[in-house]
């Protein structure tokens, strides 16, 4: 097997701005061999400013603004880190991240944008909002909105700040809320300084006629003493009632970055070089509106971001080769496009002023086209056949995706299970296993012992992510059934890279590993570690039982059938690898996945039977039960939780590598549409299934969700031959 080349330097990118975007837009035409990327980001998606007010004003939806950053990571081929960078050692040449997690880095760059938050004046914090960061401007404008339309908050709105950003935001409120209620909406623009800022007369001029047009009450002169929760009270005494306050009155640097070391400016931006490396800092780039031209300063505007990318994304390939770094040079000046919150726009450039409906177009297009970069993405390649081959190769690689990771790489059920019942028993009396529970029961010393192992190709080109995935997978065998967990031995295969690199790795995944299981009270005790073509992970763990196991023999008929977790996760890593999941979606279904279950497991102790859902997919592991319990299941497939997103891409025809072997091993009968089509979809990290009383079980489930499981009754069990019916 041909080996990838291998890994020799990391290269980080702290922050998913428009620079640090386009850069990896050009990295996934043409990548760097030996050059492993990373981002760091807070969110799985970046907003673009350039159509925020048009967002706001109700012209675009959330996914037109937003940069998907898991679906330009997958082009990458890079590491996505949700996470946000709190600080920077560039001696050291670490990040820390707020979990906690330290990375290290041989290059890296800051696009981490700047905020408008406004801690000095009383009350902004606890009721008000910045325009940036956008994300969260966006999110609580529309909670806002819902608010007004159902009534439980007035139209009334206040904006500090009457530069660009300011006049923009305040006219699109202005004009979405008008659209939106019956009622005339209040909007008041405050600005300290004598009128609008950041513009020319003449643009000034046809400004002011705009925001009268749009019922935008401007205050000049006038500064803000404190906010409360339904208004922001000025020096002078005034009132100005306001249901939403939004700071947009200037930009500030982010505070962490104080505490660096830096070079910074005295409001706290960071210093750079005409070749973008901070200064004095030969390792460490910056770019966007964190970053500030010593040679050329020029304002915070996203048209200079733009123009950054193409020398950063040439200078970090340059210096991670060994060349030499080439010059920025901003342009003197530049086209200001500027909202009117209806499809309208003023233009602005070497002191002109034009506007009309022509130059709203005209600002789409331009908007258009710059997202068009990242909504047409190179793909990951479908496998192929050399022209020459054995028979049946159509069969096995029929695939139209790339061979999924986790548990839609494993085996069928049925393949496995003729494999098994060839083996000989076990022939020891201290070995207590049924065939096909989760975990094998050991006597050893008087207590019930039970044992698993798991392994999991990676699905993420995060080492950490994938080493909590992958050891909260594995210990879900253990808490099915009913035990603690005591020990753990890890199997770790690492991709071809530098002996630094390997250590880099291997501290991160285990780490990561010993948090997960120290917090499930059991320690790793050792391992083995190998180089292969890609990263896998897996971990042999063993239990101490309280008792007698759970098993899934034992449920009687009657017992409610309990999920704790959605299912859909083979579909959705399924659709990412192919770059058709929405970022959003993505991240969600990692989050959960990283979530412990062991106080569902505690919860569900009294279970008749219960497992745990994973490569098999929902249906093969309730059969499993049916089978060993000798019942019949009728599941409610309506009640069945699905992860956002997965109903949509199972209906599309997305499917997961074990998909179609999962479907043949445990047919449904009355089972029909994307909801029984996930049915069959292979789940890593998934939920348990209990068998529970009748009489118990919706207090259990209660119980589950006030612990934060989305757990439902998805059936019930009843006498006659196993098999699954769907109602």
């Amino acid at each position: 097997m041909q080996m990838p080349p291998p890994l020799t330097r990391d290269l980080v990118l702290i922050g998913g701005g428009h620079t640090h975007a386009l850069v990896l837009r050009s990295w996934a035409m043409a990548p760097l061999a030996g050059v492993r990327v990373t981002l760091i980001n807070p969110a799985p998606t970046a907003p673009y400013t350039g159509m925020l007010p048009g967002h706001i004003a109700g012209h675009y939806g959330r996914d037109d603004l937003d940069i998907d950053l898991v679906r330009l990571a997958r082009a990458v081929g890079a590491r996505l880190i949700l996470d946000r960078a709190v600080g920077l050692d560039a001696q050291a040449q670490t990040i820390r991240l707020g979990s906690g997690q330290v990375l290290d880095y041989d290059l890296a760059s800051l696009d981490i944008g700047i905020t408008a938050e406004m801690p000095a004046i009383p009350g902004f914090s606890a009721h008000a909002v910045a325009a940036k960061p956008l994300d969260v401007y966006a999110a609580r404008w529309r909670d806002f909105v819902n608010d007004v339309t159902t009534g439980t908050r007035q139209p009334r709105v206040a904006v500090i700040g009457a530069g660009v950003a300011g006049v923009e935001l305040a006219m699109a409120m202005a004009h979405d809320l008008r659209t939106r209620t019956d009622t005339t909406p209040q909007v008041t623009l405050i600005e300290a300084s004598d009128g609008l800022t950041g513009t020319g007369r003449a643009t000034r001029a046809r400004l002011m006629r705009a925001l009268s047009a749009a019922g935008v009450t401007l205050l000049a002169r006038a500064r803000i003493a404190r906010i409360t929760h339904d208004s922001a009270v000025l020096e002078d005494g005034r009132v100005i009632a306001a249901d939403l306050v939004v700071g947009a009155a200037g930009a500030f640097a982010q505070g962490w970055l104080g505490q660096t070391g830096l070079p910074l400016t005295p409001d706290g931006f960071v210093t750079v070089a005409p070749d973008l490396r901070v200064m004095g800092h030969k390792t460490l780039f910056a770019a966007g509106d964190c970053a500030h031209l010593a040679h050329a300063p020029r304002p915070k505007a996203g048209v200079f971001a733009v123009r950054e990318a193409p020398v950063l994304h040439d200078n970090l390939r340059a210096v991670l080769m060994g060349r030499s770094t080439r010059r920025f040079q901003p342009q003197r000046d530049y086209l200001k496009l500027i909202s009117l919150g209806e499809r309208s726009a003023v233009a602005e450039k070497f002191g002109l002023a034009f506007s009309g409906p022509w130059l709203w177009r005209w600002k789409d297009r331009i908007d258009q086209s710059f997202m068009e970069k990242f909504r047409t993405l190179p793909a990951m390649p479908a496998p192929s056949l050399p022209k020459e081959r054995a028979l049946g190769a159509e069969d096995v690689a029929g695939q139209t995706q790339p061979l999924c990771g986790g548990c839609g790489s494993k085996l069928g059920a049925d393949a496995l299970q003729r494999v098994l019942s060839r083996l000989p028993a076990a022939g020891r009396d201290d070995i207590l296993s049924l065939p096909g529970d989760d975990a094998a029961v050991l006597a050893t010393g008087g207590v019930r012992q039970v044992m698993t192992t798991d392994h999991l190709r990676a699905f993420t080109n995060d080492p950490a992510l994938m080493a909590r995935i992958t050891a909260l997978h594995a210990l879900g065998d253990i808490w099915a059934m009913g035990a603690a967990p005591q020990a753990a031995t890890a199997t770790v295969i690492l991709p071809p890279m530098s002996p630094a690199l390997q250590t880099r790795t291997m501290d991160a995944v285990m780490q990561a590993a010993a948090q997960v299981f120290g917090a499930a009270g059991a320690a790793i005790v050792g391992g083995h570690s190998t180089t292969g073509a890609e990263l896998t992970l897996g971990f042999t763990i063993t239990g101490l039982c309280d008792g007698d196991p759970v098993t899934h023999a034992g449920a009687q008929p009657g017992d409610a059938l309990i999920l704790t977790r959605p299912i859909g996760a083979g579909t959705i890593l399924a659709a990412e690898m192919q770059m058709r999941a929405n970022g959003r979606h993505v991240a969600a279904l990692l989050a959960r996945m990283t979530q412990p279950q062991d106080d569902a497991a505690r919860l569900l102790r009294p279970a008749h039977a219960m497992t745990d859902v994973t490569g098999f997919g929902l249906a093969g592991h309730l059969l499993a039960i049916c089978r060993a319990s000798q019942l019949r299941a009728e599941l409610d497939l309506a009640a069945i939780p699905l992860y956002d997103g997965a109903a949509e891409l199972a209906d599309a025809g997305i499917r997961s590598t074990a998909w179609a072997a999962n479907l043949a091993a445990a047919p449904v009968t009355g089972a029909s549409g994307p909801r029984g089509v996930l049915l069959h979809d292979p789940q890593t990290a998934g939920g348990l299934l209990a068998a529970v009383s009748p009489d118990q079980a919706e207090g259990c489930v209660a119980e589950l969700r006030a612990q934060g499981h989305e757990a439902a009754i998805i059936g019930r069990l009843s006498a006659g031959a196993p098999a699954i019916l769907c109602r």
